[in-house]
């Protein structure tokens, strides 16, 4: 643990924590300093727009940071605002947001942001929503049904100079849909009735732009630019649903599959986008028989462990990575009990050093912290702060 000299030099400097808003929250962004260490996290501020802030991501360039409004628009002049990207400018001194603008998001539910800082573009994975239309048709010579779901999308924004969101340069509308109905407790089981991007990572030289669509078990592979090209595939068994998606160096990455609950390593090829499968294991104890749905992954810095969040087991859990990827459990901490997969912790972060880990602990309304040990990859808790309703951690440096 570091000593109180060394709090006085935290490698980051503020912690901004996403909320979700309902009838007894407003939601929004919390900002919190961190400058004098873990021990020592103090209370800055709050903007409470955008309201359903479910994932950030932090411009070093413009000092400047997105955030999604997750949410979906009432239809004909809506009563509630619409599902936008959020630009918010950071005072380097105070960590102070202050807005700057935001733009519409076509379809429901932006759910995951990717920052091109260099190439000046924001990738936004729009998710949709579960329900659905029933439209009545006349077809084969008889009446009856046909039902419309929402889109799901994946956007390329341009951004200013300023850090403002700019014009859309592509959008991408997924197609297909999965085994419907099929297990999953989400959606009275028509959680793939339609795709469903939740995930759009860059690969490290930016050349390549992976989606993880858990409606149609696919992993897409774009070229990566104002416009988007699609030029591999990879397609998991049904009912696999890749949710979260991360790189470790230029070709190894790892992923979250929600529904199969299981954990994967694979092989990537910068050269023509092809993804290799190296291993998928569940991510629970052979001893557990009940509903779980894995969501965050976050790969150590040193590459050594995997970490995930468990929901419905209610866990943080850390794997090891052998030499050649594959993957074994190697321990569990307990998190809060949600009652519902849906509601239960649901992102984390490392500090850049890989010494510690800031998570959204949803159930408990609370941003916990916990020490990491490098050689065993266990963690501990070390300090907590109330938060309501926390679903997203950003880390901030300059």
């Amino acid at each position: 643990m570091k000593t109180s000299a060394d709090n006085q030099n935290f490698e980051h400097a503020f912690a901004y924590v996403g909320t979700y808003g309902d009838e007894t929250h407003p939601g929004g962004i919390y900002t919190f300093s961190v400058k004098e260490g873990v021990e020592n996290i103090k209370a800055i501020s709050h903007v409470a727009q955008p309201a359903q802030a479910g994932y950030l991501v932090f411009d070093k360039q413009t000092h400047t940071l997105y955030s999604v409004d997750e949410r979906k628009n009432d239809g004909r002049g809506p009563v509630s605002p619409p599902a936008s990207v959020f630009a918010l400018s950071v005072d380097q001194a105070s960590g102070e947001l202050t807005p700057i603008n935001s733009c519409l998001a076509p379809t429901p539910f932006p759910t995951f942001l990717n920052l091109d800082s260099e190439g000046r573009r924001l990738v936004s994975a729009n998710h949709g929503g579960f329900d659905h239309i029933e439209k009545a048709v006349f077809k084969d010579g008889r009446w009856t049904s046909d039902y419309l779901y929402d889109d799901s999308s994946v956007i390329v924004y341009n951004l200013g100079d300023d850090g403002s969101v700019e014009q859309i340069s592509d959008l991408v509308v997924l197609e297909g849909h999965g085994k419907d109905p099929n297990g999953s407790l989400q959606a009275g089981g028509h959680a793939q009735s339609g795709p469903h991007a939740h995930s759009c990572v860059l690969s490290p030289d930016r050349k390549h732009l992976l989606v993880c669509d858990k409606g149609t078990d696919r992993i897409y592979v774009y070229q990566f630019g104002d416009k988007l090209k699609l030029i591999n595939f990879y397609q998991f068994p049904e009912e696999s649903a890749p949710r979260h998606l991360e790189f470790f160096g230029d070709d190894r990455v790892y992923l979250t599959l929600e529904l199969s609950s299981q954990v994967a390593s694979m092989n990537f090829n910068p050269a023509s986008g092809e993804l290799v499968l190296i291993d998928q294991v569940s991510t629970l104890p052979d001893n557990y028989l009940y509903p779980n749905e894995p969501a965050e992954i976050r790969v150590h810095p040193k590459g050594k462990f995997v970490y995930l969040n468990n929901r419905g087991e209610d866990t943080l859990v850390c794997f090891k990575v052998s030499s050649d990827g594959m993957l074994s459990r190697k321990g569990y901490t307990k998190l809060a009990k949600s009652i519902h997969p849906g509601l239960a912790a649901r992102s984390f972060t490392f500090t850049s050093d890989g010494k510690y880990i800031f998570l959204a602990d949803r159930p408990d309304n609370l941003l916990k912290v916990y020490a990491v040990d490098e050689e065993t990859g266990g963690v501990s808790l070390i300090n907590s702060v109330e938060v309501p309703q926390p679903v997203y951690v950003e880390l901030v440096s300059f």
